[in-house]
């Protein structure tokens, strides 16, 4: 399998973890602000192929000791996703996955395997935003929901997220979010984050004490609710 980028040592995008993290080109969804959207579509070439990658997983063994696999959406790549994970858990190395919740039939074979330590799970926006916020047209959330449910139950490590950008988010898209996740482990909010690599210019974050309204409106919902990086 061809990995799309590595970043080879991050104290953040796996909690608890000195870990590393492989990028996954291809996605499903167009949002806006993904700040990764040069591998929405795959056409940077690659950094490495797999075998690169467990080699340099090799190396690190005792110095690294989790792997967090982004993208993109990873769960697109299917079996190659999971023959690539039961590698890397071969080597003692916890895994945590980020996904948008459309597959959820390989989140749940993967949890089921006792292959991810982790999962971070997006949540784009209230149902009736979602499609725009996603960027893609008719967007079905029935898998999403799925994969809410499943995470929910508990039965592995998680958390839910969302990017907040100003111009896609208001008081009701929360309003709409905390039901659905009532209950969660633990919720962040994201402040979006203007880059070069932004897939649409002109976005914005919303200011402090927007953020923290929002925060408020979440907490009856999900006692654990948190802005990251504020």
């Amino acid at each position: 399998m061809e990995i799309a980028g590595l970043q080879k040592l991050t104290l953040l995008d796996f909690p608890g973890r000195v870990a590393c993290t492989v990028f996954l080109s291809g996605c499903n969804y167009r949002c806006p602000y993904c700040h990764n959207a040069e591998l929405i579509d795959g056409i940077l070439p690659p950094v490495m192929d797999s075998g690169e990658l467990l080699a340099f997983l090799k190396k690190r063994q005792g110095l690294l000791d989790g792997v967090c696999i982004t993208g993109g959406e990873p769960t697109l790549r299917g079996r190659e996703l999971t023959e690539l994970i039961r590698a890397v858990r071969a080597m003692s190395f916890a895994v945590k996955l980020d996904t948008n919740g459309t597959r959820p039939a390989l989140l749940k074979e993967l949890v089921s395997e006792g292959l991810l330590s982790y999962v971070a799970m997006d949540i784009k926006n209230s149902p009736d935003r979602y499609a725009e916020t996603a960027g893609v047209s008719g967007a079905q959330l029935e898998a999403v929901r799925e994969s809410v449910d499943f995470l929910l139950t508990g039965q592995v490590d998680y958390e839910f997220r969302t990017t907040v950008v100003s111009e896609l988010f208001d008081d009701n898209s929360f309003l709409g979010i905390g039901p659905w996740i009532r209950g969660a482990r633990r919720y962040f909010l994201q402040p979006f984050e203007d880059r070069d690599t932004v897939a649409v210019a002109g976005l914005s974050a919303p200011d402090e004490e927007t953020l923290r309204r929002y925060q408020s409106i979440m907490l009856p919902f999900c006692p654990d609710t948190r802005i990251r990086g504020r």
